[in-house]
């Protein structure tokens, strides 16, 4: 008779739970870009674009974790929006802020609270852009900026896809605030660099 030992059986099931693991491959979120908007002509000699803002790593800040981190997809307006098209000024464009912080919120304890669905997280996220013009000595001749804000919570079942999900949709939303607000100003203020 063959004795089957407790170890045994567990590194068998083990083995076989291993094969049958799916891995879900992570969903793709689409660059934000600008192209598809007209250039902002200016007379300047070029576009410098900084990034100011150093993104945090640690939790309440979760910016980072972001499918498409809210300081690129400014940068990338930037880049993609404003077009240097010759003169002796320079456009010096810094994301100022890119924070997002998970605020926890308060559960429905208790038996009643096995039965409730709350709301467990809130989003809150800021988006800050400066666009400076400067002449060849570094002195600016003129400014314009623009902040944009979301808050938005979550379910406590939320999966990591749909949190996903609403990370993107912030980010969208904060960029389509800055584009219209800074391209009014930059159309208002800079006129005379306008081309």
């Amino acid at each position: 008779m063959k004795i089957i030992r407790p170890w045994g059986v567990a590194v068998g099931l083990f083995a076989l739970l291993a094969a049958c693991e799916t891995t879900v491959p992570p969903k793709q979120f689409p660059d934000l870009r600008y192209t598809h908007l007209p250039a902002i002509s200016l007379a300047v000699s070029r576009v410098v674009v900084v990034e100011q803002y150093q993104s945090a790593t640690a939790k309440p800040h979760v910016e980072a974790e972001f499918p498409v981190l809210p300081a690129r997809a400014a940068s990338q307006w930037l880049k993609d929006r404003l077009s240097a098209v010759g003169g002796p000024d320079t456009v010096r464009a810094t994301v100022t802020k890119a924070s997002v912080v998970e605020v926890p919120l308060k559960r429905t304890s208790g038996v009643r609270g096995a039965f409730t669905k709350d709301q467990s997280e809130r989003y809150d996220a800021t988006l800050a852009v400066q666009i400076e013009i400067l002449d060849s000595r570094g002195k600016q001749r003129g400014i314009v900026s623009s902040e944009a804000t979301r808050s938005q919570t979550v379910t406590e079942d939320i999966s990591l896809a749909d949190r996903e999900q609403v990370w993107f949709r912030m980010t969208e939303a904060m960029m389509s605030d800055l584009n219209s607000s800074l391209e009014k100003q930059v159309r208002e203020h800079f006129k005379r660099w306008l081309r």
